[in-house]
């Protein structure tokens, strides 16, 4: 089987997803375009060469329907021959997507592959593509389904995380945050969104709170009490963990991840045409997993996904130097550390999408830069990356730095 190498990743900064947003005036496929054409032009790429484009995208519908990677493709100028496809795994979508163009090198059916994903939720918010599981009632009841905060809340009650260890993570991910846009560690990575007349709309991710504390944050009301209490949820939960008696309810805006837009992209591909563009190996991928987990406590798939990447690549938690876990809750952060026994201080180092937001089908590739950036930076070799995922999923990838 042949190898997969990453050549580069970049992305947009990550804009309030909202209607004041930095971003909000943007189209999500002027965010696509803008990181199909930096990756292009970092690498001088010729785009005839790729064999395909593939991004994650979590609410295909509206300006984010039909195939908007295929016309995003054309619309930054790639050669036509490019094709395009646009895949959903929830909140896994744009690592899902780099596994998918590492799949096709590995098995020789590809020689170069852009992966990504694209998310405005300013423009497109959640929920917009509905759908069975939330919305029929015979569907839900039968899945036992409950919103993700419910099932955040969940984890923090069965494992026994309290308010303060919450919000502990929290004003961490804040602080590591604000500390590497400090350092100027994304700075390899950010392409700016600019507008149509190329002036600059945002070169930083504006969700980060700095002066986050744990007494500002406990002036905050839970999120999703109302929902479990007065809608029902909590007692559809505890009746799939009848060992809870009542469900804590610890989750807020402060310690959830940020409801963001943004964009990125990856380019993957193999040796001989790496050597062939004359592009330089930045990590090679060494071995991907997604699982499906128990779909009402929903979050807890990350860890056995990370499990599963580990062995296939003859692996164990050990061997791994760094390690970024999606913050789409906190709880969730505590749960993968605690099954897999790690360290915080190697988990995370630059914050997550709690201090700088989630746009779901962009922040697998987003996190994945982050990984191999910080491998670059530290010198070290090793990193995994993994999401939870919605209904009950989980992603996991292991990269290995190629010393320059």
């Amino acid at each position: 089987m042949a190898e997969a190498y990453i050549y580069d990743a970049v992305r947009t900064p990550r804009g309030k997803g909202k209607a004041g947003g930095s971003l909000h005036s943007i189209p999500p496929i002027e965010l696509a375009r803008t990181v199909l054409q930096g990756l292009r032009d970092r690498s001088g790429l010729d785009t005839a060469l790729v064999d395909d484009v593939i991004f994650g995208i979590v609410e295909p519908v509206n300006e984010q329907g039909s195939n908007l990677t295929r016309v995003a493709v054309l619309y930054s100028g790639y050669d036509q021959s490019v094709p395009g496809v646009q895949i959903n795994r929830y909140c896994a979508s744009g690592l899902v997507a780099t596994n998918m163009a590492a799949a096709q090198v590995m098995a020789g059916q590809s020689d170069l592959v852009v992966s990504g994903g694209v998310e405005s939720m300013s423009r497109v918010p959640m929920g917009s593509s509905r759908g069975p599981w939330a919305t029929d009632p015979q569907v839900s009841i039968y899945t036992k389904f409950v919103p993700q905060g419910i099932s955040a809340d969940l984890i923090a009650t069965r494992y026994g995380y309290s308010r303060a260890d919450v919000d502990q993570v929290a004003v961490v991910s804040q602080e590591r945050a604000a500390q590497a846009w400090k350092e100027r560690r994304f700075d390899r990575s950010i392409v700016p969104v600019r507008d149509h007349n190329g002036v600059v709309v945002l070169d930083v991710d504006e969700h980060m709170r700095p002066g986050a504390s744990l007494e500002s944050l406990g002036t905050l009301k839970p999120s999703f009490a109302s929902l479990g209490q007065h809608y029902g949820f909590d007692a559809v939960a505890i009746q799939r963990y009848p060992d809870v008696e009542n469900i804590e309810h610890v989750h807020h805006a402060g310690n959830s991840s940020g409801i963001v837009d943004g964009a990125a992209a990856v380019l993957v591909g193999s040796k001989e045409m790496g050597e062939r563009l004359g592009l330089t190996p930045r990590a090679r991928i060494r071995s991907f997993a997604s699982i499906g987990s128990e779909p009402t406590i929903m979050l807890t798939g990350p860890s056995d996904a990370a499990e599963k990447a580990l062995r296939r690549a003859g692996m164990t938690a050990g061997d791994i130097d760094l390690w970024e876990i999606n913050e789409a809750f906190a709880s969730v952060v505590l749960r993968f550390e605690e099954a897999l026994g790690l360290d915080h201080d190697t988990v995370n180092v630059n914050g997550g999408a709690i201090a700088m937001g989630h746009p779901l089908g962009a922040t697998g590739a987003m996190i994945l830069g982050t990984l191999l950036d910080e491998l670059e930076r530290t010198g070290k070799s090793t990193g995994l990356a993994a999401l939870c995922v919605g209904a009950g999923m989980g992603t996991a990838t292991i990269i290995e730095r190629i010393e320059a």
